[in-house]
């Protein structure tokens, strides 16, 4: 069974016996230290093997969010994930942008903790099987994605086609799915789409072929949504017009 090494972080003496009393009764959680500002968590984060952290966000001199902006840019994607414990929702989409495993509001009990904490396994579950999951993984059917705060499978026959959204990507899905979004380039989507499927027709997006209602001029149109051609994509569009003809 997969251990986690772990270290808690909080400025509140009780709030902070609570969140290691949860990590010591939890049996694939090993408390590796607990502590009460962030300066002193860095230092253990970069002298031991720790891969999660549950981290409080406001605190003195450095806070949490800050802290977590400082582990997104220098861990490996199997050390050093942060699960957040705070009193404030309103860092929930900052979390999202700083790879957050999960984000505990305080006050909060074991099996919300332990909810949060099987995500996290799961997460490392599936490093562990794959050598590259990081925020796109990918089979020769799906591909998993990061998406609120866990992976998510996605089947390459659900998806209608791919928007991109400055920092994120907007996953359509064949109703009655919701889309979902993820924290990506759409060019990172893209080298995950098995060949064929997919194409790109557009700076801002990637079309399921087999998806594709009709073609006009300069558009594809899947269902009631219009898909321009961009001027970079003319010849994958035209060999489209020659498959189709």
């Amino acid at each position: 069974m997969t251990t986690l090494n772990c270290i808690t972080v909080d400025d509140e003496p009780l709030a902070l016996g609570l969140v290691s009393a949860f990590v010591e009764q939890t049996p694939f959680l090993n408390l590796n230290g607990k502590y009460g500002n962030a300066v002193e968590a860095l230092q253990a984060i970069h002298s031991q093997n720790i891969q999660l952290v549950f981290l409080d966000i406001q605190m003195p001199d450095l806070n949490g969010m800050e802290l977590a902006r400082v582990l997104s840019k220098t861990a490996s994607s199997s050390q050093a994930k942060i699960i957040f414990t705070t009193a404030y929702n309103q860092f929930a989409v900052e979390g999202y942008k700083v790879d957050a495993l999960g984000y505990l509001l305080k006050p909060f009990g074991y099996e919300d903790f332990l909810e949060a904490a099987m995500k996290a396994k799961k997460y490392f579950d599936l490093i562990k099987e794959n050598s590259t999951p990081p925020e796109v993984e990918v089979n020769e059917d799906y591909l998993f994605v990061k998406a609120d705060y866990k992976l998510v499978r996605i089947d390459f026959e659900s998806i209608l086609f791919i928007e991109s959204l400055k920092d994120y990507v907007k996953i359509h899905l064949a109703p009655p799915a919701k889309p979902i979004m993820t924290l990506s380039s759409l060019k990172a989507i893209e080298e995950k789409l098995a060949p064929g499927k997919f194409l790109r027709l557009h700076r801002s997006f990637i079309v399921a072929v087999n998806k594709i209602d009709s073609i006009s001029k300069n558009a594809v149109h899947v269902g009631n949504v219009d898909i321009s051609v961009g001027d970079l994509y003319k010849d994958t569009f035209k060999e489209l017009l020659a498959k189709w003809s």
